[in-house]
């Protein structure tokens, strides 16, 4: 039972998180170096094959990043298996700060920083990272825009066009105008408040493979992608030659969110509501890399909502949605999804007519119920039926019947629209019987 009680709660979970305001976290491969920009000494020596990776965060449409953060309870970890690679000529701690006019110079252009949308500034110009696959605007970095480095090759570095890394980079920089620019740029943990030095991955002062902090952040008065749908926000750009990894948290501004409280997004923990501090975290899948892949489909036991991406192939124990109190009249001994609302016992079922709603279930029925989740409709298709009385039910989570639509009888497939207009977001159970036969899918409303 208890294992039943906490698969039930993760299925609450399953919606909760369908309203999350983190969507996914995308590692764009920006660039690869090759054996022309390995020349170049001014900026530091930069392995051929090393690749610039740009991280992204996106974000529920009109949702905005105030801060990437560590503290106490959620660490801050960037880290790579080999050295960052910064250039010790003009690279910056915070991508904000890059000067335009270094962009041409060398291999600043591949400078490892953190930010929060903010790439570099024109006159009255202020540039944010966009994915390279959607900058349409073309390019001011690399190629000709490129002065060569210290052996002024002609043509200039930056001009490799791996596949790997998607549109050349002197064709799109993955850099746009935005016109509404974040204000109160405020940080800790990363430039020493005495030197002035940044001594971590993101300067060139010492060389190192990872940043580890529970005191650490950056934070603005809040930022939105170029493109307000997909609202995509650069956070990192990371040049190594090792493997990356990372584990986020972040702070969100969500318009439909409760107001009075902030939102915070974490890589671990727990979901957490503090009344006191007046704060809401929730743990996203998203912002660990790489990501966790599992079972995401809700239809089998094996389902986590902890999972960033599929593997339908762990998905191996399909729900049997039932009633596991031996002592009902439908009692199904091989459920192992128990569903109190559709127990029924003599003389108490709910005023249900009992021949419905405990059928003999010795024959094959399969009901499929999708899309799943579903904003507006579902669609319940079943396996052909011989010229049955059809009839299916739809219970909410606290087993109470919802709707009742008897489809009379039926030859063939059944394959039939359900408006979802009038439901409340949440879990529900759908029951299809045909004669003796029946079988129950669940759904979420979102």
């Amino acid at each position: 039972m208890r294992n039943i009680l906490l698969f039930m709660f993760t299925f609450l979970m399953v919606y909760a998180n369908a309203q999350d305001a983190v969507k996914k976290v995308i590692v764009e491969t920006y660039y690869v170096s090759d054996a022309i920009d390995s020349t170049d000494t001014i900026g530091g020596k930069l392995e051929e094959g090393t690749k610039t990776y740009r991280i992204y965060v996106q974000l529920k449409p009109g949702c905005k990043l105030l801060s990437l953060y560590g503290d106490k309870n959620n660490t801050l970890k960037i880290s790579s298996t080999a050295s960052v690679f910064n250039n010790i000529s003009d690279g910056v701690t915070f991508g904000k700060d890059m000067n335009v006019k270094y962009l041409k110079n060398n291999t600043v252009a591949l400078d490892s920083w953190l930010t929060l949308g903010q790439t570099t500034k024109k006159a009255a110009k202020t540039y944010f990272g966009i994915l390279k696959s959607q900058d349409t605007n073309g390019s001011i970095i690399g190629g000709v825009n490129n002065d060569g480095g210290s052996s002024g090759i002609p043509g200039g570095l930056l001009t490799n066009t791996d596949a790997i890394a998607g549109t050349p980079l002197a064709i799109a920089d993955g850099m746009d105008t935005l016109a509404n620019v974040a204000s109160n740029w405020v940080s800790n943990g990363i430039i020493d408040l005495i030197s002035g030095e940044d001594s971590t991955i993101f300067g060139s002062v010492k060389s190192g493979n990872e940043f580890i902090s529970n005191d650490a952040y950056l934070s603005n008065t809040g930022v939105m992608g170029i493109n307000a749908d997909s609202n995509q926000i650069l956070i990192a750009q990371l040049t190594t030659k090792g493997q990356l990894s990372f584990e986020l948290n972040l702070q969100v501004s969500d318009p439909n969110s409760d107001q009075a409280y902030r939102n915070f997004y974490v890589a671990q923990g727990l979901d957490t509501i503090n009344a006191n501090e007046r704060t809401i975290t929730k743990v996203s899948p998203y912002l660990k890399y790489p990501a966790a892949c599992g079972c995401l489909d809700p239809n089998f036991l094996e389902y986590s909502s902890k999972y960033a991406c599929n593997s339908q192939d762990l998905c191996k124990t399909r729900i049997v949605l039932g009633c596991m109190d031996p002592l009902s009249c439908n009692y199904n001994p091989d459920a192992n999804f128990n569903v109190p609302g559709l127990c029924c016992y003599p003389g108490k079922c709910y005023d249900r007519d009992l021949s419905l709603a405990c059928p003999a279930e010795d024959a094959i029925l399969h009901l499929t119920v999708f899309p799943n989740p579903a904003l507006s409709q579902i669609t319940v298709e079943t396996s052909p039926i011989s010229e049955k009385k059809t009839i299916y039910f739809v219970y909410n989570y606290y087993g109470k019947l919802i709707l009742e639509k008897d489809l009379g009888i039926v030859k063939g497939k059944v394959s039939d629209e359900l408006n979802l207009s009038g439901f409340d977001p949440g879990m529900y159970v759908v029951r299809l019987t045909a004669g003796d036969a029946a079988d129950s899918r669940i759904f979420i409303k979102n």
